[in-house]
């Protein structure tokens, strides 16, 4: 009972965690689109979106990290046989990835905390594109969680289908930001 438990607390701290990083890059494509906007309005605006990244940086997304992790090495603690199976090998690779992603985040919200204009030198779209890593990171995650064995065996057909997901992804996300200006 104490694993199921657990593991309930996991998934809903994960989607918490998650949507606070969607939720912050994109807080960072909104910083950003201020670069051409008057000093006045541009000066209110920044500081608005860094008083967001940063509440949204500590009371959130930290906070759901970090009880997503804890209740992850416990769920691992609690069924050690988890580090034997070749898809929990893969989850956990993913989970590098994104604490990588996690870390640039976090020194995204350090920069921006200074108002300084050139802190986010991305390009607009860019930014807007790495806005997506963070659901790659979701897909692969989910995917392998959920076909656990199945990811070995029909691995190349998972790997053409995450690269057709990423492309189409990133297409749109050109194609709306093309269409926006």
């Amino acid at each position: 009972m104490l694993y199921t438990i657990l593991k309930a607390v996991h998934i809903i701290f994960m989607v918490s965690y998650f949507a606070g990083i969607f939720y912050l890059v994109r807080l960072f494509v909104y910083y950003k689109d201020t670069d051409e906007f008057e000093e006045n309005k541009k000066q209110v605006l920044r500081e608005q979106y860094v008083f967001m990244a940063r509440r949204l940086w500590n009371i959130i997304t930290v906070p759901a990290g970090v009880i997503m992790l804890v209740t992850g090495v416990a769920l691992i603690i609690l069924n050690f046989g988890l580090m034997k199976t070749p898809w929990f090998h893969l989850k956990l690779t993913f989970l590098i990835g994104l604490a990588a992603y996690h870390y640039w985040c976090w020194k995204k919200v350090l920069q921006i905390k200074n108002l300084d204009g050139n802190i986010l030198p991305i390009a607009n779209l860019k930014l807007r594109q790495s806005n997506e890593i963070a659901t790659f990171i979701l897909f692969l995650i989910v995917f392998t969680v959920i076909l656990k064995s199945m990811v070995i065996i029909f691995w190349w057909q998972l790997i053409v289908g995450f690269i057709v997901l990423v492309a189409l992804i990133m297409m749109t996300v050109k194609l709306v930001n093309k269409k926006s200006k």
